[in-house]
């Protein structure tokens, strides 16, 4: 078995210089790194880097825990990371957190075990004290969740004003009677687009009606069971805002299938701008939410949080409004 030590005499190096090669670490000219590189290429070596994470307690790697590996929002997020971490010279480690909030721990504590210099969480399940208890003890960012206690520790997208925004549009369009339908009403995340809806209602002084309101599952077939739950219950509505794009797309075939016509009949706006979103029949209305400028900021700061250095809380990203063909003004225009 060809060891680190043959590749230090190949190249004519210490096997400590070797150590930091592999390891990214210390001060290493261009030169020592390539004939350190070509000694391990001509001799066939490959480290084992289990090991040396066990031996260094640090395995050069970040750790990303996601969600659930579906679909394009996430497909855009791990994307841009797997960029932006293999740019900073370390790796990136990938888990799912199955969507319960016993996953999403159970991932981390992987990734842990795994040496990770650092792990980025997407949780969309995990109680704030869950996530407190983790701050204190691991060096973890969390994404998709405001911690008031650890702003410098999170980032987090401003989900109420975002679904404020998108509903005060259509209100602005001469739509009063507006159906919505959320996400898994059990997450933060789908209770504040939840509460972004009510504001911009009650903004406008319209009462609210819980008929017009249905849990969705963040699915298309979820979007159209639930808009067809809408269209059963015998609430009129003149448009509907779906907390994310998946649950719009199943809602058209549901009103399309029920006989109304898109946007004449019902206008709807979605959440999230999914790269189909533009090319659906009609084009639909969305807001964009900038994924990818949320992972490179968690990784910037998992990057700092590595290095010792001190973390300053980060400015809320927003979202913007993609105005296309599903809205068109309402009954009240």
């Amino acid at each position: 078995m060809i060891t680190m030590l043959d590749v230090s005499i190949r190249a004519g190096v210490s096997k400590a210089t070797v150590s930091r090669v592999l390891n990214g670490t210390g001060q290493v000219k261009k030169s020592t790194r390539d004939a350190v590189f070509k000694a391990m290429d001509e001799l066939g070596y490959r480290p084992n880097f289990l090991a040396q994470s066990l031996a260094n307690k640090s395995s050069n790697s970040i750790g990303l825990v996601v969600s659930n590996f579906d679909g394009p929002y996430f497909g855009r997020l791990l994307r841009q990371a797997a960029k932006l971490i293999e740019a900073s010279g370390k790796h990136l480690i990938v888990t799912d957190g199955h969507d319960t909030p016993e996953d999403e721990l159970q991932a981390v504590r992987l990734l842990a075990d795994r040496r990770c210099d650092a792990i980025i969480l997407y949780t969309r399940f995990m109680s704030e004290s869950a996530l407190m208890e983790l701050l204190e003890s691991l060096p973890v960012m969390v994404i998709n969740r405001d911690l008031p206690q650890a702003r410098e520790r999170c980032v987090f997208f401003e989900q109420q004003q975002a679904a404020f925004n998108a509903v005060d549009y259509l209100i602005g369009q001469g739509h009063r009677e507006i159906a919505c339908i959320t996400g898994p009403i059990d997450t933060p995340t789908a209770q504040s687009r939840l509460a972004g809806y009510r504001q911009a209602l009650e903004h406008h002084q319209i009462t609210f009606n819980d008929a017009l309101i249905t849990n969705g599952d963040s699915s298309v077939p979820g979007g159209y069971h639930s808009c067809n739950a809408l269209l059963a219950g015998g609430s009129p509505f003149s448009a509907l805002f779906a907390s994310n794009d998946d649950m719009a797309i199943g809602a058209m075939k549901a009103l399309h299938q029920a006989g109304k016509r898109l946007p004449e009949d019902v206008s709807l706006f979605g959440f999230d701008d999914e790269p189909s979103a533009a090319y659906l029949q009609p084009a639909l209305s969305t807001i964009y939410l900038p994924i990818d400028a949320m992972i490179e900021a968690a990784i910037s700061q998992a990057l700092r949080l590595i290095n010792g250095e001190a973390l300053q809380p980060l400015t809320p990203f927003v979202g913007e409004l993609k105005l296309r063909e599903s809205v068109v003004p309402g009954p009240y225009a």
